[in-house]
């Protein structure tokens, strides 16, 4: 289970490195996914038990999904799509 939080800091790494190639709007996305990097990667040296990776992941996987639906709800509105054009 340790090697699977290295897996998801490697592909968190490639997110970041490629939203930071995407340019100047998206170093916020890129700096996000730099912190997420290193807590996967830090937590995949701590050797932990499984049930314990299991309940960080399913933790991690409730507050991106509760983060996302409110940030597309109520953050995420018309006029700041309009005002991007």
């Amino acid at each position: 289970m340790a090697r699977m939080f290295r897996v998801l800091g490697f592909w968190a790494l490639a997110i970041a490195l490629m939203s930071f190639a995407g340019g100047e709007e998206f170093i916020p996305m890129g700096l996000i996914f730099i912190f997420q990097t290193t807590v996967f990667v830090t937590l995949s040296y701590m050797n932990l038990t499984e049930r314990t990776y299991i309940l960080i992941f399913w933790g991690y996987m409730f507050l991106s999904f509760t983060g996302f639906t409110y940030w597309s709800f109520f953050k995420n509105t018309a006029e700041a799509a309009l005002s991007l054009l």
